[in-house]
């Protein structure tokens, strides 16, 4: 058997980088597909994170934007109410298309400001009426790769305890995301690498804080190969409120592509390694055993093209890009290795959780390693 089944991460996974012109409706290229989910940041100033998904969609001729650093509700308007919210118009085969706004152009394209977008692929249509095929107990449609292992799955809450909703991953996911689109609430993160019984925890992406153990939000049960649990009781509003609307973007471990996991801090600035089968392109990084200010660090391979890693955007945060030796990493040909002492990334003894997506696999299904950089 091949060691992976995609030899080319970036047609699932890559980093759009660009420069503000103040150009009112300029059409960015480079992504090399079309994206399904993209999540981007200004990187000079302060603003903040944004995201759209193609299962969303638009609101008129603007996607609808959620921004990850917040609780906030699905905006398609400016805060004044007035103007259109400049984010995106138009996803293309190869990119997508921003417009100026009151505020958006801040956002996405203002002279003399730099910019980062990441951006993922599903790409297949997904439906499931739960009475008809039995499948969850609330109805659910989407975007899913089962290949690259991701899908965005759009639902309205019942407020059941206990209520399934379908993924279509076909395995158990390592990540399930959710958050609430009709509702101010935070980031929900179910995530495997928390611990062997991840069904019991939650983190948030938008807020430093540390893991939450807790029944309130998947119900103490653990997601299935084909639904993942939800609760509804004593008010939850962050995953099932009902009637109120949400989305997921749920991911599964792919070898030679993605790794969702964790490792233990050693304290030491000969920091772990930590193996992922891949050369990466992309990781975040959260301390899930301290609150306060341990935040979700995100490195990529298009803003530090070089060892190591220094360039810092926080995702539960919205000042802009910083260099930080206290966070520094090297990316490898097989994994990433820290390389600081730094609370954020290694204190001793406690648990870090990753997301990490490759530029390549470190062995290709040919047989053919990659290098280091």
């Amino acid at each position: 058997m091949a060691y992976t089944t995609i030899d080319d991460p970036t047609i699932y996974f890559n980093t759009l980088l660009w420069s503000g012109d103040d150009t009112a409706s300029r059409n960015l290229t480079g992504v090399g597909f079309q994206p399904d989910w993209i999540w981007g940041k200004a990187r000079s100033r302060i603003g903040n994170h944004w995201a759209i998904d193609s299962v969303r969609g638009t609101t008129g001729s603007l996607y609808r934007v959620l921004n990850p650093d917040a609780a906030d509700v699905e905006q398609t308007t400016n805060n004044d109410g007035t103007t259109a919210y400049g984010i995106v118009t138009t996803i293309g085969s190869d990119g997508f298309t921003i417009a100026d706004g009151n505020q958006g152009d801040l956002n996405v394209n203002n002279s003399g400001d730099t910019y980062v977008a990441w951006n993922w692929k599903a790409g297949t249509s997904f439906s499931n009426d739960a009475s008809s095929t039995g499948v969850g107990t609330i109805d659910s449609t989407g975007s899913i790769s089962t290949l690259a292992g991701f899908s965005i799955i759009s639902y309205t809450g019942n407020g059941t305890v206990g209520a399934t909703i379908a993924h279509g991953l076909g395995v158990i996911p390592n990540v399930v995301l959710v958050k609430g689109r009709s509702i101010g609430d935070s980031w929900t993160m179910l995530h495997s690498g928390i611990a062997s019984d991840f069904e019991t925890d939650m983190v948030k992406l938008d807020e430093a804080v540390v893991k939450i153990d807790s029944n309130v939000f998947w119900n103490d049960t653990k997601p299935t190969s084909s639904v993942f649990t939800v609760d509804g009781s004593g008010g939850e509003t962050k995953v099932n409120d009902s009637g109120k609307t949400y989305i997921a973007y749920c991911f599964r471990n792919v070898q030679g592509y993605s790794k969702f996991s964790s490792y233990t801090g050693n304290g030491n600035a000969d920091g772990p390694f930590i193996h992922l089968g891949f050369r990466p392109a992309w990781v975040i990084v959260k301390n899930v055993s301290q609150s306060g200010s341990k935040h979700w660090g995100i490195h990529d391979n298009k803003r530090d093209t070089g060892n190591p890693s220094l360039l810092q955007i926080d995702a539960d945060d919205s000042y802009a890009e910083f260099s930080s030796t206290n966070r520094a990493i090297d990316f490898l040909s097989n994994g990433f290795k820290i390389r600081s002492a730094d609370s954020d990334h290694n204190t001793s003894g406690e648990t870090f959780v990753y997301w990490a997506f490759a530029e390549s696999p470190f062995v290709n299904s040919n047989g053919v390693p990659n290098n280091a950089r």
